[in-house]
């Protein structure tokens, strides 16, 4: 069996293919996959504008919660800052993530991205805790009725308002780096707001003399927080254990519309949505010339990235057909 490794091209492949780096199909400014460099500063960038405006929302909450003494607008403002934190690690990931290639890293470390992203699962665990602590307290009476005011309803407001902001300039970020850290981030801000609107709801019902509606909002709370930490693990440990990105049946339909190749199989792609690794086996006629059979491979391999630019590297291993397949 041969292995053909995909030869480095040269400029007249690049304008033709598109060059082997992080894409997100075209979409972006001019029409031309950008390169890694520039998607980590614009991720970074993203990350570090919605960290200002996630913790002028956390300082606000937690401000007035500790002023009227509601636990549900407390436990939103601490849920707000891990938000904050969460931002922090992400910049500490995407800039890991930007590094080249090393020695120790032929893959690059695109990885560490994905690994931040993870970590607001983390964070996400520690404040459902203490919001749970937070609630238990009230509802055992350990703890003062709250003194809801108009201010209080207003900074509730005020913050939904900023954080679907965040949502709409995060998620659409999101599509066009193809940064799985802002959709996990995205998401977990999508889960502040029904939190905050839940709040919203208990602090009409604690005006209204039933107290008991801020602790309950407090238990929402943990389960929205519960919610949001399951849907990034969830995601990202699909990257992490290299769960397929491309289906093989799509791959087989591009390879097997290249002209002189005769099938494939053995076909693995793993990697995130933005940066995939695949690997797979062609089969060429027998007689065909290694020249040729190596110029082939690397024609599968321009159509294979011209459909999917997102395919950061491809390794073909070329080989004649199973006995009596043809």
């Amino acid at each position: 069996m041969g292995v053909a490794r995909p030869r480095q091209r040269t400029s007249n492949d690049r304008a033709a293919t598109g060059p082997p780096v992080t894409a997100t199909g075209g979409n972006t400014p001019g029409g031309a996959a950008w390169v890694t460099e520039e998607r980590y500063a614009a991720v970074s960038r993203v990350l570090i504008r919605v960290l200002f405006l996630n913790l002028a929302v956390a300082l606000a909450k937690i401000a007035f919660g500790y002023a009227s003494g509601a636990i549900s607008i407390l436990s939103d403002g601490f849920h707000s800052l891990t938000d904050t934190a969460a931002n922090v690690t992400g910049l500490i990931g995407v800039r890991a993530a930007g590094q080249p290639p090393d020695e120790d890293h032929p893959y690059g470390h695109r990885k560490y991205e994905t690994v931040a992203a993870a970590s607001v699962t983390a964070f996400l665990l520690l404040v459902m805790i203490e919001v749970l602590r937070n609630a238990f307290n009230h509802l055992t009476g350990r703890s003062a009725v709250p003194t809801i005011t108009a201010a209080s309803f207003a900074v509730m407001l005020a913050t939904v308002g900023v954080n679907l902001l965040v949502i709409s300039y995060e998620t659409r970020e999101a599509g066009r780096l193809g940064s799985e850290v802002l959709l996990a981030d995205a998401l977990q801000t999508r889960g502040d707001v029904w939190t905050s609107v839940t709040v919203i709801g208990a602090l009409i019902g604690t005006k209204s003399g039933i107290a008991i509606l801020d602790p309950l909002a407090a238990l929402l709370v943990a389960g929205f927080i519960g919610h949001a930490g399951f849907q990034i693990a969830r995601a990202t440990t699909r990257i992490l254990s290299d769960r397929i990105v491309i289906a093989e049946s799509d791959i087989e339909r591009i390879v097997n519309g290249v002209p002189g190749v005769l099938g494939c199989h053995h076909i693995r792609t793993r990697g995130s949505s933005d940066h995939v690794f695949l690997d797979l086996h062609v089969w060429l006629p027998p007689a065909m010339p290694l020249t040729e059979a190596h110029d082939l491979s690397h024609v599968v391999k321009d159509r294979l990235i011209a459909r999917y630019p997102q395919i950061a590297d491809a390794i073909i291993h070329i080989e004649p057909p199973p006995p009596r397949k043809f």
